[in-house]
């Protein structure tokens, strides 16, 4: 029998209309992709880290990135998201599946270790911490039974469902075994995730702030934002997951 292995994969391309190639966008000297990889790897009881990226020409830039960092790259669909990550997590034998988006430059090792516990001690299919959202944006993680990966890749049908991995494991919330996990104060208006260059601006300041250290929890975070609020303006008013919100109402 295969042994599974705890796994991170981040979801990762060049396209994105809002800020192309914003995985590959510099925080102090350091690619966005380069930042989530270091803190990533922090998380304790991982045992494998995998950047997912798409076929295209463009995106082979992350396999060589993976090499550099020392984890495991895979290319599948550019669309088809959720066969992306069941693919790779057939040949990776992946499970759990830890999915991070790699515009979360601020994600927290913690925090994700603490989810990644209540998941293992209570036999999740799904765990969260965006159903719904009580930490800042950008600090979004879901961890995902093999099994209801498989599952989703089966009977999920709408487009919206194949592009947001999680989709239909939220809307059909009946047919798995979900927590979500919530944070003490609701903190879900903070924005700290990189999807336009007024997001880029505001994480190079936090980044700017910590140097040298590229490392810094949640708390330091909120401890400098405390102190500074007027950063809080550089990016106030853009829409949390603008793009699942508009693929829902094209009935996709």
């Amino acid at each position: 029998m295969v042994e599974k292995k705890i796994t991170v994969m981040i979801q990762v391309r060049s396209s994105s209309t809002r800020l192309p190639k914003k995985a590959l966008k510099k925080i102090e000297g350091k690619p966005i992709i380069w930042h989530m990889i270091n803190r990533v790897k922090k998380i304790k009881s991982v045992e494998q880290i995998i950047l997912i990226t798409t076929q295209k020409k463009e995106d082979r830039i992350f396999l060589k990135i993976a090499k550099e960092n020392g984890i495991l790259a895979f290319q599948g669909s550019e669309h088809d998201v959720l066969d992306r990550h069941y693919q790779c997590a057939i040949q990776y034998d992946a499970d759990p599946i830890l999915r991070i988006t790699s515009d979360c430059p601020l994600i927290d090792p913690l925090l994700v270790e603490k989810m990644l516990q209540i998941f293992l001690k209570n036999n999740y299919d799904y765990v969260t911490n965006r159903e719904p959202p009580t930490f800042p944006d950008g600090l979004d993680t879901e961890i995902i039974a093999f099994s209801a990966l498989k599952k989703t890749t089966k009977y999920a049908k709408m487009s919206s469902e194949r592009e947001h991995v999680t989709s239909y494991i939220t809307k059909n919330s009946n047919k798995f075994k979900i927590f979500n996990y919530r944070n003490k104060k609701d903190l879900s208006h903070l924005r700290w995730t990189v999807d336009e260059k007024r997001d880029l601006d505001f994480v190079k300041k936090i980044y700017f702030q910590m140097k040298p250290k590229t490392l810094f929890s949640t708390n330091t975070v909120l401890k400098i934002l405390a102190k500074e609020p007027s950063l809080l303006r550089i990016n106030q008013g853009i829409i949390r997951n603008e793009g699942h919100a508009k693929s829902l109402k094209n009935g996709r």
